[in-house]
Order: structure tokens, then C-alpha cells, then sequence
């Protein structure tokens, strides 16, 4: 089943069952529904909100990378691997609460748990800014990774519950790009804020946690007022608009010999949809590619200041460098995004980036081990600026493969929990013993990225293989109820995987 472009205009036609008369006063006569405008409208209203939230949850997980060269690292004293596990601790509760951080944003509302979480995080940010011993800091961190649990899988999940698989992947780019644009802005931000050394008696690196988290918490207040639940709730959207929106989420968008196709999404909560989650097999060879490229987003958020400054600058200066290399990043993640909805293709993009990700690590090796500084810098360039279109991409590709909606409720929590446990991996690749050329790290990287790499290839020959056999099932003849199909989703002889 090939994936169709949505068309300009959309017939809401209540005769057919395809959306309810809830979503249209009174059962009105079918209108014209601009489907193009309908979607822009979407994205005004979306997609800022949620990037603007994950560029602030990622701009306050990472902001410890720059603090570590602004001077927190001597005043905490920071010694041996102190620094390493003090960035590791805060994904332990990081992954194992985004599971039930998913579950309880269905029951609560994405208006309110999202908004809630951000308040709760900021305020962890901003005291981080007092810690005044290594144990404080162990409890603050772990604190952060409790009340971070929910907003990445939080986010992710409610941008499926607004847009289909082929609408998904551009945004999910957008969304996601406030990842990379954290790691820049964070290094500008850092250097501007270290600049408020002594300012009430603190220290610039202290000032850095104090401001970051008080403008999260100014913005967690007003988010309360600015999302919205989902597309049969936006009064932003004319009744038709809704209806057509709602539609397109139950059905992805599709078509199946020429007729509408049938919905496919349950929304009715059980518990095997849960479990569904743990044993599917793309969501675990997914993890090994959210792996590959997880472990140089965090290892380089952790390490990234690091390395550039063992390369013989001052810590300014190595802030100010990691600035073009997340600039990048982020370009490319929308570019690539929008390319990968525009031809309808997720794996090759993957299959692609990661290849890119290897090279930069080669690179990397081969300057770090004959001391050539610009041959480092431009290997970490090229391997962080690939990872995160490769990463987003990834999610991207299976969150557009599971079915029904608490499967992918609970399949992108375990997908994005699991996978945040290389955020407790990474950042252990890079030590200061094994500083300036980090060749341990950089050989750990390569490791994953290889491994990775496998996974994709393998998990597009599976759903090719799964997808021409249910093909000749459907050929053959299928007895199915509407209902037995939804209750199937992604395992329904109708269904076909998103290559």
C-alpha cells in the first residue's frame, strides 16, 4: 500500500462513516475542505510550542557540558569520573518513567501534563544553580531526569495524534531541530551568561542554570494556555477542517484499492497494547538505531566543549566553536526531514546519515591519533551535524509503523526510554584520562554507529519481506471484522510498513 500525497481538497462526506457528525454542526452538507491550508494552519498553532519546549528540555539537560569548562568542574570538585556519572545519573529515571509519563499524558491531556512537567523542570534547572557540593549536584540531576521523563516520548506522541505518517516526518524534523539549535544556542548563551561572573556573588557558571531554568518556567506558565489536545478540539480549525484532520490521523492518510481506507486506530486503552510494545521487533531493532545516533547527540553534549577545548582553546572559545557544528545540525534535520516526506522515504535517509556519522568518526580517529587538530574538529563536525537528522528520521520511521494509538503511545516511550539509556552510556566513552585524543570514546562511537547501521539495513529488508507477503494475503481474500483490524493495527494483513 503506497502512501498518497494528501489531496488539495477534501470531501467531508458523513454518509460514508469516515468522520462522525460530532465533528460538523448538525450533519451539514459535505464542503470543500482546503487541505493544504488546513495543515499550515496546524503547523502555525503545533509545532512552535512543542519545539520550543524541547529546546528548552535539552538546552537545561546539556547546559552542565558548558558549566564544566566555565568553572563548575573546580568549584564542585569534579575529580576522576565525577563529572561523567553526575551527567549519567539523570538518565536512570530519565528512561524508566517515560513509559508511564506516556500513559498518564493520555489520561491527563497533553495541555496539562506537558505544561506541568516544564514548570516542574525548570524550577530543578534553576536550583541547580545552588548546588554547592558533588552530592548535591547527584540529587539535583536526578531529580532533572524525573521531571524531564515525559517531555520528549510526551512530544513526540502528540505530533501523531495531529498529523499523519506522511505529514509526520517534516515535523517531527522541525520539532526535533531544537535539539541541535539547543547545542548552539547553548554555547552562545553560555558565553554571554558566564560573562555575569560575581553578578550577587555567584559564579558565571551558576548564572547559567539560575537564568536557563527561570525563562523555562516563565514559558511552562504560558504553555498552559497555548496547547491544544488534539485536532477535534482546535477551535482554530472550522468543523470540516476538524473532521478532515481527525479523519486523517484514524486512517494515516491512506487509501487502499482506490477507496478510503479503514480505520485502523483504536483508541480504546488495553493492557495487551502495552505489551504489544515490549514484544515487537522493530521497536527493539529500532533502539539500536536510536542508539547509534543517541550516543553522539549526548556524548557530545557532555563532550563536546571538551574535546574542541583539549584542542588548545580556552573555554570561551571552545563554546563559541560548538556554535556552526549544531548550526548545522539543525539546517540539515529540517532539510532532510522535508526531503524525506517529500519522496515518501524514511530507511534510505537513516541508512544514508549513519554511513555520514561513520566517516566522521573515522575522520576523527585518524586526526586524533596523528595530533591533527582541524582533521578532529571537522570528523565531530560532520559526525554530530549527521546524527540528529539520522536520530529524528528513526523515530520518525517506526512511530509511523505502529498501530493502534496506545501501541504507539506505549512503543515511542519504550522506543525513546530504552534509547536514552545511551545517554547514560555515551558520556562514559569520554574520560579526562583518556583526554586530548579521546581515542577510546571515539572507537566506543564507531562501535554503535556500525551496529546501527546493521539494524536499519535488517529492519528494511524485514518490512519488505512483511509487507509483499500481506500483500498476497489481501490478494488472496481476508475475512476480517472493522473492528478485529483496528484491534490488529499494526499486525493487520491490511496494514503495510513505511519503508
Amino acid at each position: 500500500m503506497e502512501m498518497k500525497p494528501a489531496s488539495d481538497k477534501f470531501e467531508h462526506d458523513h454518509s460514508d462513516g469516515s468522520a462522525s457528525n460530532e465533528h460538523s454542526p448538525s450533519g451539514m452538507e459535505a464542503r470543500s475542505v482546503d487541505t493544504k491550508k488546513t495543515l499550515r494552519q496546524m503547523d502555525y498553532r503545533v509545532i512552535p510550542i512543542v519545539t520550543l519546549l524541547y529546546l528548552l528540555s535539552f538546552l537545561d539537560r546539556g547546559n552542565i557540558g558548558n558549566a564544566k569548562v566555565q568553572g563548575m568542574e573546580e568549584d564542585l570538585k569534579l575529580t576522576g569520573n565525577r563529572y561523567n556519572l553526575a551527567y549519567t545519573v539523570f538518565f536512570f529515571p530519565y528512561a524508566l518513567l517515560e513509559l508511564p509519563a506516556n500513559l498518564l499524558l493520555k489520561k491527563l491531556r497533553p495541555s496539562i501534563w506537558l505544561p506541568a512537567i516544564m514548570v516542574a523542570w525548570g524550577l530543578v534547572t534553576t536550583l541547580t544553580g545552588i548546588v554547592k557540593s558533588y552530592n548535591g549536584l547527584l540529587v539535583i540531576r536526578v531529580m532533572l531526569g524525573v521531571a524531564e521523563a515525559g517531555q520528549y516520548p510526551g512530544c513526540a506522541y502528540y505530533l501523531t495524534m495531529w498529523y499523519a505518517p506522511q505529514d509526520l516526518g517534516l515535523r517531527q524534523g522541525m520539532f526535533f531541530s531544537a535539539a541541535a539549535l539547543a547545542g548552539s544556542f547553548s554555547g552562545l548563551l553560555a558565553y554571554a551568561l558566564a560573562q555575569m561572573d560575581g553578578v550577587g556573588g555567584l559564579a558565571g557558571w551558576r548564572w547559567i542554570f539560575i537564568i536557563e531554568g527561570i525563562v523555562t518556567v516563565v514559558i511552562g506558565v504560558a504553555a498552559f494556555f497555548l496547547i491544544t489536545d488534539s485536532p477535534d478540539k482546535a477551535t482554530f480549525l472550522t468543523p470540516d477542517q476538524r473532521a478532515w484532520a481527525t479523519h486523517r490521523v484514524q486512517t494515516r492518510g491512506e487509501e487502499w484499492n482506490g477507496q478510503k481506507a479503514q480505520e485502523i486506530d483504536s483508541d480504546t486503552f488495553k493492557w495487551k497494547y502495552v505489551g504489544r510494545a515490549f514484544t515487537d521487533w522493530q521497536i527493539w531493532l529500532g533502539i539500536l538505531v536510536d542508539w547509534a545516533c543517541t550516543c553522539t547527540i549526548y556524548g557530545m553534549s557532555a563532550f563536546l566543549p571538551s574535546i574542541v577545548a583539549n584542542l588548545g582553546y580556552d573555554g570561551n572559545q571552545a563554546n563559541l566553536l560548538t556554535i556552526p557544528v549544531y548550526a548545522t545540525a539543525c539546517i540539515l534535520t529540517i532539510v532532510l526531514s522535508y526531503l524525506s516526506d517529500r519522496f515518501q522515504k524514511r530507511s534510505i535517509f537513516v541508512i544514508f546519515l549513519l554511513c555520514i556519522e561513520l566517516v566522521g568518526y573515522v575522520l576523527t580517529m585518524i586526526g586524533s591519533s596523528q595530533l591533527i587538530n582541524g582533521l578532529s574538529y571537522a570528523g565531530v563536525f560532520i559526525s554530530t551535524a549527521a546524527c540528529y537528522p539520522a536520530f529524528v528520521l528513526t523515530i520518525t520511521w517506526v512511530l509511523s509503523n505502529l498501530a493502534p494509538t496506545y501501541k504507539r503511545a506505549s512503543g515511542t516511550a519504550v522506543l525513546v526510554g530504552l534509547g536514552n539509556l545511551a545517554g547514560a552510556m555515551a558520556p562514559n566513552f569520554y574520560s579526562s584520562e583518556t583526554a586530548p585524543e579521546y581515542l577510546m570514546g571515539h572507537g566506543l562511537e564507531i562501535m554503535m554507529v556500525s551496529l546501527g547501521l546493521i539494524s536499519a539495513t535488517v529492519m528494511r529488508f524485514l518490512y519488505k519481506k512483511q509487507n509483499k507477503k500481506r500483500q498476497e494475503l489481501v490478494a488472496n481474500g481476508i475475512s476480517y471484522t472493522a473492528d478485529e483490524l483496528a484491534d490488529m493495527g499494526d499486525r493487520a494483513p491490511t496494514y503495510q510498513y513505511k519503508l
